[in-house]
């Protein structure tokens, strides 16, 4: 996410933060950098302006403070002025009613379908009893696809067979009255705002079912051709905010720049895996600081927080208590890691001076096949691990016997570490998330 222009910012800042003294010559050269860093992400032209030219502004009329660098001054101003371009505060969906209705509309392949159930997902996590409208009767395979990702996280559906959108949502608004349901998630076909009647039919929808909130979908990967349709679209129809999908991919991220800017409505969450848990809210400040080149380490601590359970981190204090720190806890470990995602993209969620290290995914995988290949005697006392053994453990993992060596060297280090962290505090060892900021 983010990562052209993270990179352009980097560079840009490296610069900026090494000047002794801020003056028009360097300001107006950092300004013509940023204009053409923002341009090469594809934001808006005005959008761009707009920006740099309130940065140049406050840059030109700030006092220099004695207690602060002139560059890191710089910086500050060019951070405040985009989170407030972003958008300043998260905001999440403002359901009034109960139940609360909430219409997701958008072009087709945007990603409204799998949205849905990302939304139903993350409301159902809340306690809220939600449900699901399947209204795109046109894409082939759109019904059934909601349907299985419902069953998936154990939300209910309705659906009806040939039959037109507009019924079908009069029928379900009419079937969960006899039910406690307190907020519907209505998928709609994907349709362009040159179609007159697909637009008809959606407003008809949307007069019908007086949704909560109208929620436009868009490709994050498509720049300013999602700013451009949701600001057609917005003519049409009142949205109250935007969820930009397929930020994962190589989104350069114009479109999350400029589209606040533009139509005036939040960006309220964006779609960062194809996972039914991909769906983070949008935060200004934590999304300036990635493409600033400060990482999200906020976002890393939240996924670890939902991936490391209490048990697991005891196990792991009384381990390092104890000075017990085995090969099986140094295998639940990397599970958990593995269970966070791609370990490159956890790297980029980290500051700059870390996020330029590249991990080889594979790496994980063959580790945890050395250490299944081992006995649980030879797990819990590597040290009795000879020359046979190994030759044995690098048969029976399909890996080499100096890919075993390196394996138990860099465990050997490892317990190195976890005896330190044991001395440090004998009579208390913090738990395993506050070791890493997770608490």
């Amino acid at each position: 996410m983010f990562g052209s222009i993270s990179d352009k910012f980097d560079f840009i800042l490296k610069k900026i933060r090494g000047v002794g003294v801020i003056n028009d010559s360097n300001i107006n050269e950092t300004i013509r950098e940023i204009r053409r860093a923002l341009i090469d992400a594809d934001v808006n032209f005005k959008v761009t302006k707009k920006f740099v030219d309130s940065v140049k502004t406050k840059a030109q009329g700030v006092k220099v403070l004695k207690s602060i660098k002139p560059g890191e001054q710089f910086v500050k101003i060019l951070r405040d002025e985009l989170v407030a371009l972003l958008g300043t505060n998260s905001i999440d969906l403002n359901l009034k009613n109960n139940p609360s209705v909430v219409l997701l509309a958008g072009l087709q392949g945007a990603g409204k379908t799998t949205t849905t159930i990302k939304l139903a997902n993350r409301f159902k996590k809340k306690g809220k009893n939600v449900f699901v409208v399947a209204a795109d009767t046109y894409r082939p395979g759109a019904i059934d696809q909601l349907d299985i990702l419902a069953k998936s996280i154990n939300v209910p559906i309705y659906k009806e067979a040939n039959s037109s959108p507009l019924r079908i949502c009069r029928n379900a608004l009419e079937y969960i009255k006899s039910e406690a349901i307190e907020l519907i998630l209505i998928d709609t076909a994907g349709r362009s705002h040159l179609n007159n009647d697909m637009m008809s039919e959606i407003k008809n929808i949307a007069d019908l079912t007086k949704p909560d909130e109208i929620l436009f979908v868009a490709d994050g990967m498509t720049g300013q051709d999602a700013v451009n349709s949701a600001k057609q679209f917005n003519k049409d129809l009142p949205l109250s905010g935007i969820v930009l999908t397929k930020m994962d991919g190589d989104a350069k991220g114009g479109a999350a720049v400029s589209i606040k800017e533009i139509i005036g409505k939040p960006i309220k969450f964006l779609g960062t895996s194809e996972k039914i848990d991909g769906l983070d809210l949008f935060d200004p400040a934590r999304i300036a600081d990635r493409i600033l080149g400060y990482g999200d380490v906020v976002s890393l601590v939240n996924k670890a927080q939902t991936l490391f359970n209490d048990q697991s981190a005891k196990r792991l204090e009384k381990s390092i208590k104890q000075n017990t720190f085995t090969l099986d806890d140094y295998r639940e470990q990397l599970i958990q890691i593995k269970k966070m995602g791609s370990i490159n993209d956890i790297m980029k969620m980290l500051p700059v001076k870390m996020k330029n290290i590249h991990t080889d995914e594979k790496s994980l995988i063959w580790v945890e096949a050395i250490i299944n290949s081992m006995t649980k005697y030879e797990r819990k006392n590597p040290s009795v691990l000879d020359g046979s053994r190994r030759l044995r453990i690098s048969k029976g993992s399909g890996r080499s016997v100096q890919e075993v060596n390196a394996l138990l060297n860099q465990f050997s280090k490892m317990q190195k570490v976890m005896r330190k962290m044991g001395k440090m505090n004998k009579k208390r060892i913090p738990n395993f998330n506050s070791i890493f900021g997770f608490r």
